[in-house]
């Protein structure tokens, strides 16, 4: 029997709205029904995040996204291109594969020792930046970088990793053989759990960093699973200190938390 005759459209897409985006996708091309109802405004609604329209609202992207585009468009806006909230500190975007939230706290949002000393670190404009302003490394000893952001915000059960994005000047010293400390915790319950992360390794060195694709680096910091949204607020940081080298010529474009996949 023809599903699509013994069913409803109605129904078809209340079934559909409850597989996930990919399955939406791949149930579209199978007849011109499933198409009418996997690209439907009500399947593609229940994708989004519950509280889409807030974020939208108050982000400085134009707020007729959500009146101007399709559900469906808009979700694979949101997976494509991230909007900026919080007054420009943190950007907001999809994980295209499952729809959880992804944020990345930008250089004027993080907590960075010296930060407000041109000596030591200027805040700059690069046309790769997803952000108005990166953080420039000119020197330190003490390097001491922490992003933070609510676990209420972020989508429930879902295991999250911590990525420092970044790229360097072409002179740059002190990460060649100096390691990063990261860890990432909840503030006042720190874990103790640490990373040393070789930001700048030699060629014969093994590199945890990987390409983006966009102009920047990343380096894997941590994960936190988050089960319920109420163990306050998360804590991602980097630290390092050597009172006889100086660190100079790192760029910083913000610390992203995106679901881990695998």
């Amino acid at each position: 029997m023809d599903i699509t005759i013994a069913l409803p459209a109605e129904c078809i897409s209340n079934i559909i709205s409850l597989t996930t985006p990919r399955d939406a996708c791949r149930l579209s091309v199978v007849s011109p029904v499933f198409k009418s109802a996997a690209d439907s405004d009500y399947v593609w609604e229940n994708f989004l995040p519950s509280d889409y329209k807030q974020i939208i609202s108050n982000s400085v992207s134009d707020s007729s996204l959500i009146t101007s585009l399709s559900k469906k468009d808009l979700y694979f806006h949101l997976c494509r291109n991230p909007i900026i909230i919080n007054n420009g500190t943190m950007s907001f975007a999809l994980e295209p594969e499952s729809g959880k939230k992804c944020y990345m706290v930008g250089a004027k949002g993080l907590s960075i020792a010296w930060g407000d000393e041109p000596n030591h670190w200027i805040l700059t404009s690069l046309p790769e930046s997803r952000f108005p302003e990166v953080a420039e490394l000119k020197y330190v000893w003490w390097f001491d970088v922490k992003a933070m952001i609510e676990t209420k915000i972020l989508s429930l059960r879902t295991n999250y990793a911590s990525y420092l994005v970044f790229k360097f000047v072409e002179s740059k010293y002190g990460f060649e053989r100096r390691p990063v400390e990261s860890g990432v915790y909840i503030e006042e319950c720190d874990n103790g759990l640490r990373r040393r992360l070789l930001l700048d390794p030699s060629r014969n060195m093994a590199r945890l960093s990987q390409d983006r694709g966009d102009g920047w680096m990343e380096i894997e910091m941590g994960e936190f699973f988050n089960e319920n949204g109420d163990d306050g607020m998360l804590v991602c940081s980097l630290f390092e200190f050597d009172g006889f080298i100086t660190k100079h010529g790192l760029i910083i474009q913000g610390i992203e938390l995106r679901p881990k996949s695998g």
